[in-house]
């Protein structure tokens, strides 16, 4: 059967894309940041998966206002990389898995949880910039990548309770797959950040701290952890770390290995935490 190995959880910051694509990753503000990652992409190396299964969410590119879906599968065999407004990024094109994810699907869907099943879109930075930091600059990603987008952006947004609930009924439809599969599961997004208003700019470190304590040790009191207190203690944009709770609800009820811990402020105007936990 497949089997989830590992899980990854990194911010996704625009800036971060930009800063790889112009060459600029041995800037004295971007070189500490980057150096975070170098024993991240050697553990990938090492531990090279069959199939990414990614979380994020999209910025106005695949969906826009007028149609945003809570969940949404890509079930397409690629996915170009989006135009933000200012070109492409020169990444390469995301190569699907559209029987693992079709079956993901039909398994989580008959779970209860609805998801939106998408045949074609593009992917933003909130998929490429992980990728970039985990992979560097290769000529083609190192293995197919489900992506999975979240409603992050416009209200309601799913709570983190039915994010970490929506990781244990993905858990099951892979271990349901009948293929000898190595999947990784990656959560990205947040920490701390604000983009707007009077408190643009906000960075809590020891709220992003506590919570990467908190989803490695007691993830399941974490997902109780209502919508209020992560606009309240990491900004508006902090919501976004919902995403992690179904990367960590993936995973097995056993204790992970903590296997990279990095946290570093700033990039651009925001914090940026990374973890990598496999199962035992």
């Amino acid at each position: 059967m497949a089997r989830i190995t590992a899980s990854v959880y990194t911010s996704h910051v625009p800036a971060i894309g930009a800063a790889l694509d112009l060459g600029k990753t041995a800037e004295p503000y971007w070189q500490p940041l980057f150096k975070g990652y170098e024993t991240s992409q050697q553990w990938l190396k090492d531990n090279q998966p069959d199939v990414i299964f990614l979380v994020y969410n999209d910025h106005a590119t695949a969906f826009s206002l007028d149609l945003i879906p809570t969940f949404a599968i890509g079930t397409a065999a690629s996915y170009q990389p989006a135009d933000e407004g200012w070109g492409p990024r020169p990444v390469p094109t995301v190569i699907g898995h559209p029987e693992l994810a079709s079956h993901i699907a039909h398994s989580v869907i008959q779970d209860d949880f609805d998801l939106t099943i998408v045949n074609k879109m593009d992917v933003d930075h909130g998929l490429t910039v992980p990728l970039s930091l985990m992979c560097g600059q290769p000529q083609a990603w190192p293995c197919p990548v489900i992506p999975f987008a979240v409603n992050v952006v416009q209200y309601p947004v799913p709570s983190g309770r039915r994010c970490f609930n929506l990781g244990r009924a993905i858990r099951k439809a892979v271990q349901s797959f009948d293929a000898d599969l190595k999947v990784q599961i990656w959560g990205t997004g947040g920490m701390s950040h604000q983009l707007q208003g009077p408190r643009a700019g906000l960075i809590n470190r020891a709220w992003d701290n506590r919570f990467l304590d908190r989803l490695i040790s007691e993830p399941e009191q974490l997902a109780q952890v209502p919508h209020i207190d992560y606009v309240r203690e990491a900004g508006s944009e902090g919501i976004e770390l919902v995403m992690w709770l179904i990367a960590r609800g993936a995973m097995s009820d056993s204790a992970p290995v903590v296997k990279h811990r990095f946290y570093h402020v700033p990039a651009s105007n925001t914090a940026v935490g990374h973890l990598i936990l496999e199962n035992t």
